[in-house]
């Protein structure tokens, strides 16, 4: 981007109910509308034996046209304007998966596609899991819930994408192995 399209000025060139196409100057790109933002959560447990496992969800994703292996995640202030983004966070932890969290932690805030999206989204730690339901969503979303050993992720990682899952670029952070505790 030169500095000419930096100082040009934001137009919506589109805009439905939860994402706006915009251009300034000659770029152009996808943001969130109304001032929605996205918390995803790394929400790890630990068994009794000390073996720690992920939860991970996957639903079908239409711009991808298949399933997606994703760290949980959903929208903050879609339905309430001004939402706290921990509370949404932990509110999608319970609905996706099943578990609520004594505790979130906040990790930053990230940007996964930076060169076609200006979304970003809050990363949370989830702490203290307790199994609460089955999970799967609300309003008729098909989400599937994955508790997987954090020792076997890569192997899993490899077998989903044999059956033609996608996975999300968040995974990285896992099989990077930028998780200790």
């Amino acid at each position: 981007m030169s500095e000419q399209d930096m100082a040009a000025d934001e137009e919506v060139m589109w805009s439905g109910r939860f994402i706006s196409a915009k251009r300034r100057g000659r770029w152009e790109y996808v943001g969130r509308a109304r001032g929605i933002r996205a918390a995803v959560i790394l929400a790890i447990d630990e068994d009794d034996d000390g073996r720690r496992h992920v939860l991970l969800v996957d639903q079908f994703r239409v711009p991808l046209a298949r399933r997606c292996i994703e760290l949980p995640a959903g929208l903050v202030g879609d339905q309430d304007e001004g939402e706290d983004a921990a509370l949404a966070a932990t509110r999608e932890l319970e609905e996706e998966t099943g578990y609520r969290p004594a505790r979130m932690e906040p990790m930053g805030e990230f940007f996964s596609s930076p060169g076609m999206v200006s979304e970003s989204f809050s990363l949370y730690r989830a702490h203290g899991l307790q199994k609460t339901g089955d999970g799967g969503g609300v309003d008729g979303e098909d989400i599937r819930v994955h508790r997987v050993p954090l020792d076997t992720l890569s192997q899993q990682v490899e077998t989903w994408r044999g059956e033609g899952f996608a996975i999300d670029v968040k995974l990285l952070l896992l099989l990077g192995g930028a998780i200790t505790a």
